[in-house]
């Protein structure tokens, strides 16, 4: 089984309870519950997918496995460049069926930081034998705080949820 308990050197990122997001919400019955953790260079995170997101027989649906490429680039944008962003566009291959209720890693990391505004991310899903699944290329728009609250990005109480990841020290 892949697992965060096998690497010590991974730190879990606080997560927010209050939300309902698909990705990463842990509090929404048909999500996929993603938690995330890092090395301080690239982010991962541990996924088992459920029957119910399933596509052809006991495959993940392709949309799903773009959303968990998404959701770990997105967040490896968020913590690793303390900015809030949206996703621009996303490129995803998939190279290898991926099955249903099997363990899963998936894992992001800054590719290129384009300007004050873009970033590129790559992501990339591995099955438990550690075969490349699935890979993405995503370029996501960076917003400060204020920006983000002035385009309806993110509300007052979701910008102090995302305090703590935009007020830390950025490793080097």
């Amino acid at each position: 089984m892949i697992s965060a308990e096998k690497n010590n050197t991974l730190k879990m990122l606080p997560m927010r309870s209050n939300h309902r997001c698909f990705g990463c919400s842990p509090v929404n019955p048909a999500g996929l519950h993603m938690t995330f953790f890092t090395d301080e260079h690239s982010l991962c995170s541990f996924v088992n997918v459920p029957e119910h997101l399933s596509g052809w027989d006991r495959l993940v649906h392709g949309g799903v496995i773009s959303t968990i490429l998404d959701e770990i680039m997105g967040w490896s944008a968020i913590y690793l460049l303390k900015t809030l962003v949206l996703t621009k566009s996303i490129k995803v291959d998939f190279l290898k069926p991926v099955h249903i209720q099997t363990d899963l890693k998936a894992e992001g990391r800054v590719f290129e930081v384009k300007s004050e505004r873009e970033a590129v991310m790559q992501g990339s899903l591995t099955n438990s034998a550690g075969e490349l699944c699935a890979r993405a290329t995503g370029t996501f728009a960076l917003f400060t705080p204020k920006a983000a609250l002035k385009l309806g990005v993110v509300d007052e109480e979701a910008l102090k949820d995302f305090k703590v990841f935009l007020d830390s020290a950025c490793p080097t």
